[in-house]
């Protein structure tokens, strides 16, 4: 197996930075789009846990659209052959002095292309 195969970060790099201004701006249609439509999806947040495509989408239509802007500080993308890769994410939001975390794993969904299929976010309990 291949890793960081340059094409292939390129791909996953774009759909993570994708994910990231729909994130931001808060464009719930993207932000659907780029998980799995899939039970076996999962998003662990900082106050929830979503089991499956539909709570998860659920979720994104009940978000408050306020206090989304944020910076990313340190991201790593790492692929692993040609169809699955890692996310990973320190940030900063606006005003905050907390760094959060965040994690996602992708897959490339046949004839649909990236897709995230596990994500996690979490607060340190510190600031760092």
């Amino acid at each position: 197996m291949e890793i960081n195969i340059p094409e292939v970060v390129a791909e996953v790099t774009a759909a993570f930075m994708r994910y990231e201004t729909a994130l931001t701006t808060n464009d719930v249609e993207v932000l659907d789009e780029l998980f799995w439509d899939s039970p076996h999806t999962l998003r662990y947040g900082v106050t929830e846990n979503l089991h499956g495509y539909e709570e998860i989408k659920a979720f994104r239509a009940g978000r408050a659209a306020a206090g989304l802007n944020r910076e990313l500080l340190r991201t790593v993308i790492t692929t692993y052959g040609r169809d699955f890769a890692t996310a990973n994410t320190t940030f900063r939001r606006e005003g905050s002095d907390k760094t959060g975390r965040q994690s996602q794993t992708w897959m490339r969904v046949p004839g649909i292309g990236w897709r995230v299929v596990s994500a996690h976010v979490s607060l340190l309990l510190t600031p760092s």
